[in-house]
């Protein structure tokens, strides 16, 4: 009797070990996973993108509207707001032309070598696409960059260092 308890245990320990190694691999894979999704996107642990504000409202209309969460989609597991049904069909049809540049980090921040919050009032939409600028009481990068008066050399520069920035965590 004992023998047989023994070997109950053994066995009821070994499948436990298995599955907490299992458990242990799945958490380290979702982390990472997640870990790619926030290195390229200004997300918080909600994975809301933007801040909620609609993105086909920045790209088609130049304005910072706030979406609502009846009009809601995820794209690369990221979830993004929308005023109407009509702006989500547009997102949905063709998700690529309406995501933030710079992944809705500080356009300016990009441009200097780094990652940025923003606000989401301070933006310029220019040919369909849409910067974000980080705004404080000590610095408004959106004045900034239009000081620059050289959008296309402020866009090459950051194109450049996103490919960079777009790989690391803030």
């Amino acid at each position: 009797m004992v023998i047989k308890e023994l070997i109950n245990f053994k066995l009821f320990k070994s499948l436990k070990m298995k599955q907490i190694i299992i458990f242990i691999a799945f958490l380290a894979l979702s982390t990472s996973t997640f870990a790619q999704d926030n290195k390229a996107n200004n997300i918080d642990n909600s994975n809301i993108a933007l801040q909620g504000y609609s993105p086909v409202s920045y790209a088609d209309l130049g304005l910072a509207q706030k979406g609502l969460k009846e009009f809601k989609s995820e794209h690369q597991k990221v979830v993004y707001y929308f005023t109407s049904a009509e702006q989500k069909a547009a997102f949905d049809k063709n998700p690529e032309k309406y995501l933030p540049k710079y992944g809705g980090f500080c356009a300016f921040g990009v441009y200097a070598g780094a990652k940025f919050r923003v606000d989401p009032n301070k933006f310029i939409s220019k040919d369909g696409t849409y910067f974000l600028y980080l705004n404080n009481l000590e610095l408004d990068a959106k004045q900034l960059w239009l000081n620059e008066k050289d959008h296309n050399k402020l866009v090459s520069v950051a194109d450049k260092n996103w490919k960079k920035l777009s790989k690391t965590h803030n």
